[in-house]
């Protein structure tokens, strides 16, 4: 078993509103525990230190990690990761969101070598850069900080303060060819086909197929 990364710190953000989903998605069912279970074992498996980002850490007493609060409130996902990074024991964090079931612990190894020599560690997938799948080292919390205090919430906002090395679509691809390691569940239909691919041939998912998104509802999905 590969040794686990005592110099980067993961940090799950768990502080969206997941209006589009309707409920808490990171405590949606997923393979007989919840979702943001699965992406705490795969940083769990991967580094040292966990950490979850939420502002309400008594939803996630069942993970045996630290949970901290956003210290710029209603910042987003910036904030999230600014938290992280002031709460870390380590001089970095990889950041990913509560709703990535699709995690490649290879790949994050690879991204997490990287942190020693520049701020921000990034892919650029087929969908565009990638900061919520991304290492970051603590020389970015200035430029975070003023990003932040001008009300800035894009995570990109502070790039140009430090240094970025982005990890290619090519380079990518010699870990995670179907760049699934970026998917994530924002919606009723994104979490039936999730569910789908794990229970393909059930006669029940094959009889739901009929349901297209604007019919599906959570109710729906808390019958399977």
């Amino acid at each position: 078993m590969a040794n686990k990364i005592p110099n980067v710190t993961g940090v799950i953000l768990a502080g969206g509103t997941s209006s589009r989903m309707g409920s808490n998605k990171a405590l949606l069912p997923y393979q007989g525990r919840r979702l943001i279970e699965t992406v705490y074992g795969h940083l769990a498996a991967v580094f040292t230190e966990v950490i979850v980002v939420t502002n309400a850490p008594q939803q996630y007493r069942f993970l045996p990690c630290m949970k901290v609060k956003d210290v710029f409130a209603g910042g987003g996902a910036l904030a999230g990761i600014h938290a992280g990074l002031c709460h870390s024991g380590s001089p970095a964090v990889f950041v990913v969101a509560c709703d990535m079931p699709y995690l490649n612990e290879a790949f994050i190894r690879h991204l997490a070598s990287k942190a020693a020599s520049v701020d921000v560690v990034i892919p650029r997938g087929p969908a565009g850069l990638e900061p919520l799948h991304a290492v970051y080292g603590r020389g970015c919390l200035a430029a975070m900080e003023a990003s932040l205090a001008r009300g800035e919430k894009k995570i990109s906002s502070f790039f140009g303060e430090t240094t970025v090395e982005i990890v290619t679509e090519e380079h990518i691809t010699t870990f995670d060819p179907e760049f699934k390691s970026f998917r994530n569940i924002n919606t009723p239909m994104d979490y039936y086909r999730l569910r789908a691919e794990r229970h393909s041939e059930s006669p029940f998912f094959k009889h739901a197929q009929r349901y297209d998104s604007d019919s599906c509802s959570l109710t729906f999905f808390n019958l399977i």
